[in-house]
């Protein structure tokens, strides 16, 4: 089917936790669609290629660049933000262990980042060192030298595995 590219169409979809509906282009971005029509703020728009990670969210539970999906295909999917993160404004385990680290100075990538991380550690709950390194590798951070990003990943995966209940709050 074709599109015309000035008419917009509705998109509805979950977001946080919140059932959302706005209006959207066919060739809009999703990391534009959710911060310009739906103000989730929090998804940063970096390279628009794919390559520096900013833009990360989760969709339907797997990491995404949403700079690489279009609006209209989030319809009736789930989405992610590091705005779902914190509770009641108290950050998740994995966002005090940023801060705690010093995994952050500008703050640019870090949501994106931040999203990578509740995604993988879903996946891949006890890392190593390298894994990682690896699954960062991902991501552009022109501030820290992810060092501490290593060590807060780390610290929240062996505290998880001593208290699963207590520390996983994420999505």
């Amino acid at each position: 089917m074709h599109a015309p590219a000035d008419q917009r169409y509705p998109v509805k979809l979950e977001l946080n936790g919140r059932k959302r509906e706005a209006l959207a282009e066919p060739r809009m971005q999703l990391c534009d669609f959710l911060r310009h029509e739906l103000g989730a703020t929090g998804v940063h728009v970096g390279c628009e290629h794919g390559v520096c990670g900013a833009c990360t969210v989760l969709v339907d539970g797997v990491a995404s660049r949403s700079c690489l999906m279009l609006a209209v295909q989030a319809h009736e999917r789930r989405i992610d933000t590091v705005e779902s993160l914190a509770r009641d404004d108290v950050m998740n385990d994995l966002q005090q262990a940023f801060s705690r680290h010093h995994a952050l100075q500008c703050g640019f990538c870090t949501a994106g980042i931040l999203m990578s991380c509740v995604e993988y550690l879903e996946r891949v709950p006890n890392p190593d060192e390298t894994q990682v390194r690896d699954m960062l590798s991902g991501h552009l951070c022109r501030c820290t030298g992810y060092t501490g990003m290593v060590q807060a990943v780390l610290e929240v995966a062996q505290k998880r595995q001593e208290n699963p209940v207590e520390n996983n709050n994420n999505v």
